[in-house]
């Protein structure tokens, strides 16, 4: 059995949680829903939910994402789909321009026997 971590948050990251945490729970209860609706538009347990809204930063990011979908709280700044897209392609043009790795590439293995 692999043996626990005890992982460490910065102050920013505990911080930035909670805040999402309690966007996601203001917009949840703005929009009149139960815990168990959210939960299962998401496809999540009710206690995921609740550890969501307490903001347990040990949750997994993208059922928290899909939450914050769920009860309309905007991620990045974006307010949808279209507006993230165009902020993901031009990240990724910005990627692409970046110099690659200084690493020579691996050579190709020749197993052809």
């Amino acid at each position: 059995m692999p043996k626990p971590t005890n992982r460490t948050y910065s102050r920013y990251t505990e911080s930035a949680m909670l805040l999402l945490a309690s966007l996601i729970r203001e917009g949840r209860l703005e929009r009149k829903m139960t815990a168990q609706e959210v939960a299962d538009r998401a496809g999540i347990s009710r206690g995921l939910l609740q550890r969501i809204e307490k903001g347990d930063l040990k949750c997994e990011i993208g059922a928290t994402f899909e939450v914050a979908l769920i009860v309309g709280v905007p991620l990045f700044g974006m307010e949808d789909d279209a507006q993230l897209k165009f902020q993901l392609e031009q990240t990724k043009a910005k990627l692409a321009l970046m110099p690659k790795s200084i690493r020579k590439t691996n050579k190709q293995v020749k197993d052809d026997f």
